[in-house]
């Protein structure tokens, strides 16, 4: 084919490129793409297949991004816990009820503020009776990302601190008498024995269906709960209770992360004064909503890593493989393969045992001097070698947050681009296995 005729094929394809694909983000990754099928000497009409394929890879992955993505947080939903008839626990002049609603309110407006594509929705926002089901079904039809349950404590007057539950087996006495008390609720609504499938809330035998309900989203829950918890601690100086495990109702029947987040003790006069004081409220709120921020952060950093993995590999796939150099008389391809790699490559990251995250910032058909000057600045810049290209990463963490942080810092430096990526004793691996790797070793 004439190089004039074959430019023309080019441009046309960057054009299809463009029109296709609806995320700018793409644009890096369908270039690399582009490079790899059309700088290596194969027929035409195949590396159009590999192109077009190639394209469509990227769009279901960037439609997961838009539509599917299974960590985007897009909805929240804020349960105040009682209302109307429903007073709750009793402080010496006050009601759980209210404390409830003023912390979810409180807790929706940062929410609405910060981050107005969230829809946040409240299962009451005045002083209104929610049969415990309805709670639940309010956030299983909106199908919620996550529902944040606020309650206010009651024990003895020498009781005090917060606590947060996920939905789980009672653990301890205390655990249960909790439950038993925010699931007596049921007891004020008609026919509830009809509802909840004669459910006794203060007979411990009716918990044992707990025992087999679903973890399917605990761990996410209790990395919320510990984030909560966190925050009530270190910036909000509240005693912390803990996260527990315990079989209320309202959990069980969600089918997202869900908590159920005790405040403090109305029973305890010195906590009571905190929580109905309107200070005490936003600092409540303010430590929910940081605590919301950062497992939302987390979740969809983690997410998208997933996506922009699979792209780079799917990418790596369909590039060409080079054809391998004949091997002299009596000397293994694999040993002369990893031989020459590491003598020509002369790889600068060491291999590294375990797990271990690095946040890859660029790539190249030729392969660059790790020197500060050609990246940005960043020092100790290592790279790898798959599909055809020269891989180019920066940093070697044991651990998802400090790779985070490492990421933060690296599109600070320019690379907006970046992403992380995952190993495994010196293997790179999916970062969706990678994310199994560290649940295992929990």
């Amino acid at each position: 084919m004439k190089t004039r005729e074959r430019s023309e094929i080019e441009r046309n394809l960057i054009m299809l490129f463009l029109c296709r694909t609806l995320l700018s983000k793409s644009m890096p990754k369908l270039t690399k793409l582009f490079k790899i099928v059309f700088c290596n000497p194969m027929k035409l009409r195949t590396n159009l297949f590999l192109l077009l394929l190639g394209i469509s890879v990227i769009q279901v992955a960037h439609g997961q991004t838009k539509d599917d993505f299974f960590g985007k947080l897009r909805t929240v939903v804020i349960d105040a816990g009682h209302g109307g008839k429903d007073k709750g626990c009793l402080g010496s002049k006050s009601y759980e009820k209210d404390v409830a609603l003023a912390i979810a309110l409180q807790l929706g407006v940062y929410l609405e503020e910060t981050f107005p594509d969230l829809n946040v929705i409240y299962t009451r926002k005045t002083d209104v009776f929610v049969e415990l089901q309805d709670r639940a079904s309010i956030a299983n039809k909106a199908k919620a990302d996550l529902f944040i349950c606020i309650h206010a404590n009651a024990g003895g007057s020498s009781a005090y601190g917060t606590e947060t539950f996920v939905m789980g087996d009672a653990k301890s006495e205390s655990n249960m008498k909790a439950a038993q008390r925010e699931n007596s609720v049921i007891l004020m609504e008609d026919n509830y024995a009809t509802k909840y499938g004669d459910f006794d809330p203060n007979s411990p035998a009716s918990y044992i269906i707990f025992t087999f309900s679903s973890k399917a989203h605990q761990a996410q829950s209790i990395s919320f709960a510990e984030k909560i918890q966190a925050q009530f601690r270190e910036r909000v100086a509240r005693k912390d209770r803990g996260v527990k495990t315990a079989g209320f109702l309202v959990l069980h029947q969600t089918t997202m992360p869900s908590v159920l987040i005790e405040t403090g003790f109305l029973t305890n006069k010195n906590e009571e004064r905190f929580l109905t004081s309107k200070e005490g409220q936003d600092y409540l709120a303010s430590a929910i909503y940081r605590a919301f921020k950062e497992y939302k952060q987390e979740v969809e950093s983690v997410s998208q890593s997933i996506i922009d993995d699979s792209i780079e590999q799917d990418a790596e796939s369909l590039a060409p493989k080079k054809e391998e150099k004949k091997n002299p008389a009596g000397q293994k391809a694999s040993e002369k393969s990893v031989t020459e790699i590491n003598k020509e490559n002369q790889i600068e990251s060491k291999l590294e045992d375990g797990l271990m995250f690095k946040v890859q910032i660029a790539t190249s058909t030729n392969k660059v001097e790790t020197t500060p000057e050609n990246f940005k600045g960043l020092q100790e810049v290592s790279f790898y070698e798959a599909g055809g290209l020269f891989r180019y990463t920066y940093g070697a963490e044991k651990t998802w947050e400090a790779a985070n942080q490492i990421q933060k810092k690296v599109k600070e430096s320019g690379y907006e681009d970046s992403f992380i990526v995952a190993f495994h004793n010196g293997k790179r691996i999916a970062v969706g296995e990678a994310v199994k790797l560290l649940k295992e070793d929990k």
